[in-house]
């Protein structure tokens, strides 16, 4: 409604998993009811992120985002290649926080509502609410490592 997301859905047909959301009525994986991690230390996260299609200035500067996390002792960072499902993982608890370039409103607008159903925060890398209809550089977490993870990438 405008700017406001009221529900979203994602489906991972690999694995037959529904992530959805209702605005004020929580998120969901198939009927049951998610939450994001409760790990509130960078070191003890596992992140995850993506790559911008563009090979050029975007992935040279992703890999210094990378390099920055490691450095920080992050747990981990995997990528999967579908941002909808990567924000659906930090939602169900299985990543404590995400980032990527250049998301376009579809990449991100469905994951945006789940994250927050779910008790994250998802904003742009200055830590400015997310529009949902313009691209943007998204960082999404459960929020208790968000400052942190906006730290880095700055």
């Amino acid at each position: 409604r405008g700017q406001e997301i009221l529900i979203g859905a994602i489906y991972d047909v690999n694995r037959d998993e529904l992530f959805w959301a209702e605005k004020g009525k929580g998120a969901f994986l198939n009927n049951k009811r998610i939450s994001v991690s409760p790990i509130d230390d960078i070191k003890k996260s596992m992140l995850v992120t993506g790559f911008y299609y563009n090979r050029g200035d975007e992935m040279l500067k992703n890999l210094e985002c990378i390099k920055r996390f490691f450095l920080k002792h992050v747990t981990g960072i995997r990528q999967f290649g579908a941002a909808a499902l990567d924000l659906s993982y930090v939602a169900c608890g299985r990543f404590t926080g995400f980032w990527e370039f250049n998301l376009s409103p579809w990449d991100f607008a469905a994951g945006k509502i789940i994250i927050e159903e779910a008790g994250g925060i998802i904003t742009r890398k200055g830590g400015e609410a997310v529009n949902p209809v313009e691209s943007s550089f998204i960082v999404a977490s459960n929020g208790k490592i968000h400052s942190q993870m906006l730290e880095v990438l700055k």
